[in-house]
Formats: C-alpha cells, sequence, structure tokens
C-alpha cells in the first residue's frame, strides 16, 4: 500500500534553530509533491504553520484537525482543504491519525512527545501497522533515541518497540523512507 496521507506532529512553536523551520517547510512541500495529504494539528503558529503553508504553497491537500479550546491560542488555519474541530485533545490525536497512512514527527514539545508516545504505543498494542519517521533535524531528537535504548536495555520494551521507529536526518530522507515503508 502507498502511503497517501500523512500526520505530521511538531511543535507549535519554531523552535531555538532556523534549521528546524526549514526543515518543516521542506516536508511540507515535499509532502504535496510527493501527493502525500498532510494530516496534522490545525494551528497556524510554530512548525505547524510552516509544514501547512509550505504545502499549501506547493499546491498540497491538507487535512487539519483541532480541539475547539485551541483555535485562538494555536491559530486555527481555517483555509485548509479539511478543517475539524474536536471537542477533546484525545479526539484529535485518534482523528490525525486514523485518516493518515503514516507518522512523521518533526522538533516539537510535550504535545509533540505525547502524540509519538500515543501513536507508538498504540502500534505496539497492535492497534495500527503506520510506518512512524522521526525527522532527526539538527540531532533534535538524540535523547529520545538514547531514551528509547535505554528503555528497550532496562526490559522495559522490546527491541520491536524502538524498532518500529523510522529514523530520517532529512526531509528527503524522511519522504523516501515512507515511500519505502507499507503502512
Amino acid at each position: 500500500m502507498s502511503i497517501k496521507s500523512v500526520c505530521v506532529y511538531c511543535g507549535s512553536r519554531a523552535g531555538a534553530l532556523p534549521a528546524y523551520t526549514q526543515a518543516a517547510q521542506d516536508l511540507g512541500a515535499a509532502l504535496a509533491k510527493n501527493d502525500m495529504r498532510l494530516v496534522y494539528g490545525a494551528g497556524d503558529v510554530g512548525l505547524m504553520g510552516e509544514v501547512a503553508r509550505a504545502a499549501q504553497a506547493a499546491g498540497g491537500e491538507t487535512f487539519g484537525v483541532i480541539p475547539g479550546h485551541l483555535e485562538q491560542r494555536e491559530v486555527g488555519k481555517s483555509d485548509l482543504s479539511t478543517y475539524v474541530v474536536t471537542e477533546t485533545m484525545h479526539e484529535r490525536k485518534k482523528v490525525m491519525l486514523w485518516n493518515a497512512d503514516a507518522v512523521v514527527v518533526l522538533p516539537g514539545g510535550a504535545g509533540s512527545l505525547d502524540e509519538l508516545f500515543e501513536a507508538l504505543t498504540w502500534r505496539q498494542l497492535g492497534l495500527h501497522s503506520k510506518p512512524i519517521v522521526i525527522l532527526n533535524t539538527e540531532g533534535y531528537w538524540d535523547k529520545l533515541r538514547d531514551l528509547l535504548d535505554h528503555v528497550v536495555a532496562q526490559g522495559f520494551a522490546g527491541q520491536d518497540t524502538a524498532d518500529y521507529l523510522i529514523w530520517a536526518d532529512t526531509p528527503v530522507a524522511a519522504i523516501a523512507a515512507l515511500r519505502d515503508a507499507r503502512s
């Protein structure tokens, strides 16, 4: 099965390095150029806004999901191809993941980690088999990789859990991983 729709988890802030913004823009444009619909948190701030604007500028389809209580805080981007307002954060995460064939995680904070770990846990439990790509821009997620290796080494997860994650250093590598992956 080819990847036609990608859920992107990323920060509602731009982060400390310009490379994070560039990676978000490059990924958004690359998704569009590869006929992959962007599914994301529907915000128009931080990396979320960057990836969506880049996908739109490249002619891509965009599917945003935002809980009502965050529409003002994250500046809900209602000019998307599809704009869904949910009641809760949990509903947002479910709608995003179920409307995508794969996941890509850009740099982000607690929200991005929450989304990643829920997708990873659901994969571990057999609720989905979607590829999960970690876009490790400028080594941002290196400590996460170390933590997951520690969790496995200490016997709290099998190696298969860590192996569910596909690591990519650039948006080009992330797109290549998505093309090679099967959900």
